[in-house]
């Protein structure tokens, strides 16, 4: 019993024996020659072997198993030059098969090693907290891997030296969605987009970027477009690169279409020649491209707020250019609404301005807003009317005389020389006044694709009190076709 009792772990005595003569077997305490190692543990024929503890005179030590003098087997390995720790398993001194370094700068590693290098497949938290498991060679992320980066990202695919490289799926917090080729850790090659406002581009890329995106909106038509007071109309836009060819490869970008008139007219140009505006409406005019500036206008729905046309006829009474009798048949038109058809054949929705969608979702490049319809002035707005040229010209006393100078414009009469129903006062008396106005198109995809938002496109329209009745015919619809 006192032979076993001695042979314990808890009451071993390390035996210590002559300077430069080691342990030959058993458990002792042996200082190499050079003083840079010390070694205590178990030995066997002259060699550590079993378990011990090897401390190095710069403070690094390893305890673990020897097997005939070297480091094999489990144990744990402190280095005091960079402070890592690593515990697992060990080869001739050195990391080898499965274990756990822990750094000091922050972060670990729990996977296989070689060499004392990462290398197969492993865990590594680096000292930002990004996450990584997958496979390894020559300490780096090589291979097949995924990654959860510390903003939420997630990255599942190739990795070529510690770089995305090759296919793979990256998973942003904010929703986007990117699966495609990559090189030198950004996208590359063919890839499709799912960003998170809805935007959709499938395509190639080029450093990171879309190689077919879109840099404009443009839209399509004559250099002025010219439509008739109360008529509506169609704006087509497209999306378009560099080059001038069409983004096909983007769908999902959200347009939306507003109107601006312009602030200043001029008798030369058209009839109408400004608008004054009250001290409270009054807003920073807007710079366009046909040199003039313009000031916001509503359009006719149900997102910008137009009016239906007796909102309208009481809210202009001061400055409609329809005489009182006038106002009071459309009123009186409009009373008959939902009741029977009115008068000129319209049918009962008739009565309502059409109400375009203010915003359009592009597709394949392309979007389209139908039936465009500028409404009434807004409260506010007060229309300054100059003598018509035409009435000028014959010496006729102008009626609705607002002034020195001053008119309203008169509308002609329809052929035959009947007056027009109150239904068709009625949508005029709801309609923007003739003059120049501007359709613009904004990019309010949110949040912007990539960080980018397009710039506004500008189109010129020109708004005449031609052709007022019978209806006009709207640019781009088939003339043949019955309205």
């Amino acid at each position: 019993m006192a032979a076993a009792s001695e042979r314990s772990p808890s009451s071993r005595q390390p035996r210590r024996v002559p300077p430069g003569q080691p342990p030959r077997d058993g458990y002792g305490v042996y200082i190499y020659p050079n003083s840079f190692f010390r070694y205590e543990g178990e030995w066997k024929g002259g060699k550590k072997h079993g378990h011990g503890k090897l401390v190095f005179k710069d403070g690094s030590y390893y305890e673990g198993q020897f097997v005939d003098g070297e480091i094999m087997g489990e144990g744990c390995r402190h280095w005091a030059s960079s402070g890592n720790t690593y515990s697992g398993q060990f080869v001739l001194g050195e990391p080898q098969g499965r274990g756990i370094m822990t750094y000091k700068a922050g972060g670990r590693y729990e996977g296989e090693l070689s060499h004392g290098m990462r290398e197969g497949h492993g865990c590594l938290v680096d000292q930002d907290g990004h996450v990584y498991r997958g496979a390894f060679h020559s300490n780096k992320r090589h291979g097949r891997g995924q990654m959860v980066f510390l903003n939420g990202d997630k990255y599942d695919g190739d990795w070529v030296r510690d770089q995305r490289q090759g296919h793979g799926v990256l998973c942003q917090a904010d929703g986007s969605t990117y699966e495609g080729q990559w090189h030198s850790d950004v996208f590359s090659g063919l890839g499709s987009m799912a960003h998170c406002s809805g935007v959709v581009y499938r395509g190639m890329w080029i450093n990171g970027h879309p190689a077919a995106q879109a840099t404009r909106i443009v839209i399509l038509g004559p250099e002025v477009m010219d439509v008739a007071q109360g008529s509506s109309f169609s704006v087509k836009v497209q999306l378009q690169q560099d080059d001038g060819e069409v983004a096909k490869s983007e769908d999902g970008r959200v347009l939306k279409i507003s109107a601006g008139v312009r602030y200043v007219q001029l008798p030369a140009y058209s009839e109408v020649s400004f608008f004054k505006v009250d001290e409270d409406d009054r807003e920073m005019p807007i710079q366009t491209p046909f040199g003039f500036d313009c000031i916001t206008y509503p359009l006719s729905s149900p997102k910008s707020g137009g009016l239906e046309p007796r909102a309208a006829l009481e809210s202009s009474r001061a400055n409609s250019p329809l005489h009182e009798g006038d106002l009071e048949l459309a009123l009186a038109s409009d009373a008959l609404c939902g009741q029977e058809d009115p008068p000129g054949g319209l049918p009962g929705g008739g009565c309502k301005p059409c109400c375009p969608e203010d915003c359009q979702r592009v597709e394949r490049g392309c979007a389209q807003f139908m039936d465009v319809r500028l409404g009434p002035p807004p409260p506010g707005y007060h229309p300054v009317l100059f003598l018509g040229g035409v009435h000028e010209k014959a010496g006729n006393s102008p009626r609705g005389c607002l002034g020195p100078m001053r008119t309203a414009p008169t509308t002609q009469d329809p052929p035959g020389g009947s007056r027009p129903d109150g239904a068709a006062v009625a949508e005029l008396a709801a309609a923007a006044f003739p003059g120049e106005y501007v359709i613009m198109v904004r990019d309010v995809t949110t949040p912007p694709f990539l960080g980018r938002v397009l710039p506004t496109a500008f189109k010129h329209l020109r708004v005449s009190a031609e052709g007022a009745w019978p209806r006009p015919h709207i640019p781009g619809e088939d003339p043949g076709t019955p309205s």
